[in-house]
């Protein structure tokens, strides 16, 4: 464990950091299952919108810093392109 003052402060801020990192990662992961559900129940009004909030929320992560920008535009990508096969 860290024992100077700016140490301690800075440890602090890194589970800060994690904690956030993490809510953000379930949130993309949750976004990203509910395209692919609405996919499963081949409903295009709700492939749509769960399609547009996964792209929000993993344009955010991405500008964030939690995912890399490619990563989260081949997400992006693959997601959108399994929405139009329906």
């Amino acid at each position: 464990m860290a024992n100077h003052k700016s140490a301690l402060k800075r440890h602090r801020q890194s589970l800060k950091a994690r904690e956030r990192n993490r809510m953000m990662k379930t949130r993309v992961k949750n976004a990203m299952k509910a395209v692919r559900t609405a996919i499963e129940s081949q409903d295009q009004d709700a492939v749509t919108a769960a399609l547009k909030a996964a792209t929000t929320v993993l344009d955010k992560a991405a500008s964030k810093k939690v995912v890399h920008w490619r990563t989260a535009a081949r997400k992006i990508s693959r997601l959108s392109l399994a929405a139009n096969k329906i």
